[in-house]
């Protein structure tokens, strides 16, 4: 488990990776495999994005690649632009790298020297790992640009919303809330930003590493370029789509949380929550603990919901709200996980529980999980269906993929027997 302390309260605090057990040999692998993959980003995007498709294109007819080589096509000048736009990228990867590694406290470094993986760590990390790498580069465009917001206000937009209308309705001026699967932390911080007291919540090294380099370690607004479309030659009516790059991120968030104190606004806390949803939330320490969760395309990780479900209400204070914005791409629908020995037959041992890892999985409809979610001992107080979420989709391309998400907000019951099936006519 890891904590990352509050940021938002003093200037010279960060979240950080102290409560990390380095002395772990799993941990510390699973780490170094996620900083190996930002660490091979240029190298394996070199390889997959711009080598092999020269070597593709060499083995064309002569009269043919000779033909491509010219204007207006211009092939393989179109290759070198991929090979720039790929160090542009690969620059804010080494710096996840660098920062992660002293963060972690495995190096040090002097200024403006380039920290990298240590040699006996080095292309440790696996295909799988090296794609999230990748993803996460891309993922930044949603979280931290500017033009990213319209992403951002699908999905964050209600939530807000949600949320103002509880402090109206109990007169509260800020609320403890948790957010689970907090992704690279944009969520988290706004609702800072809006005073209230935050907890993200997030497995992914990936995601971790990034989220704390952006929040703690950027030293200004814009301070890097990204260009998120280059890592696919489909569906690009132009070349200059597919060059399209981004400035991240569109806001400085330390200058950002002191100018809004500066203005006597109030400001609340924020910190992050390394470890698996299941196993931080279950226990005695967490019962009635946040005035809502809010879980933004987070529902459908759970292999089994009906876990999810159960810490989440169990977590909740009384008459807590569970907000939720998401498509239904259940994750485990073809990585079914295992048995780990157990099954089925009689009670299964929770304290040896493995949070996701857990034996069983099962999806659902959507009105099949709002149907669970009445039964789990949660009044519907709002849905709506069909909400328009775009996921770092880009709105140039010839493929449009948009989710049409599911928006609801449950209210914790007394009991689970206290809601009649009538009664929940949404």
């Amino acid at each position: 488990m890891m904590e990352l302390a509050d940021s938002s309260l003093n200037d010279d605090s960060q979240w950080n990776f102290d409560d990390v057990d380095v002395e772990d040999p799993e941990e510390v692998r699973v780490i170094f495999c996620a900083l190996d993959s930002f660490s091979q980003y240029s190298k394996i995007t070199h390889l997959n994005c711009t080598h092999l498709r020269r070597q593709a294109f060499y083995a064309l007819p002569q009269a043919h690649w000779q033909m491509l080589a010219q204007p207006p096509f211009s092939y393989l000048d179109v290759l070198d632009r991929v090979d720039a736009a790929i160090e542009t990228n690969a620059e804010l990867a080494r710096n996840i790298v660098k920062f992660g590694l002293q963060s972690f406290g495995f190096a040090e470094s002097a200024p403006g020297e380039q920290l990298t993986v240590p040699e006996e760590w080095s292309g440790i990390s696996k295909p799988n790992d090296t794609d999230k790498a990748r993803s996460t580069v891309r993922q930044f465009y949603r979280d931290w640009s500017a033009e990213g917001a319209v992403e951002r206000d699908a999905c964050y937009g209600p939530i807000y919303s949600a949320l103002d209308a509880e402090k109206t309705t109990h007169g509260k001026q800020s609320m403890e809330i948790l957010v689970p699967g907090a992704g690279l932390g944009r969520l988290v911080f706004e609702l800072c930003r809006m005073g209230h007291l935050v907890e993200g919540n997030e497995i992914s090294y990936h995601q971790l590493l990034a989220s704390s380099y952006i929040l703690n370690h950027t030293e200004t607004a814009g301070q890097h370029t990204i260009y998120p479309w280059i890592h696919s030659f489909s569906n690009h009516r132009n070349r200059d789509n597919q060059f399209r790059s981004y400035k991240i991120p569109d806001i400085h968030p330390q200058t950002t949380l002191t100018e809004s104190r500066i203005a006597e606004q109030v400001v609340g806390s924020m910190q992050m929550i390394a470890a698996d949803f299941l196993c931080q939330y279950g226990d005695d320490e967490h019962i009635d603990t946040y005035d809502a969760v809010a879980a933004v395309f987070f529902l459908d990780t759970a292999p089994n919901l009906i876990r999810y479900l159960e810490v989440i209400r169990s977590c909740l204070k009384p008459g807590g709200i569970l907000i939720n914005v998401g498509p239904l791409l259940w994750h485990w629908e073809n990585h079914v996980p295992g048995h780990n020995g157990y099954d089925g037959d009689g009670d299964y041992d929770e304290s040896k529980s493995q949070g996701i890892g857990d034996p069983g999985s099962f999806e659902l409809t959507d009105d099949e999980v709002v149907e669970l979610v009445k039964r789990m001992g949660f009044r519907i107080e709002k849905r709506e269906s069909g909400l328009r979420a775009p996921y770092v989709q880009d709105d140039q391309s010839m493929l449009q993929t948009v989710y049409n998400a599911s928006y609801w907000i449950a209210r914790k019951t007394e009991t689970w027997s206290d809601i009649s099936p009538e009664s929940q006519s949404l």
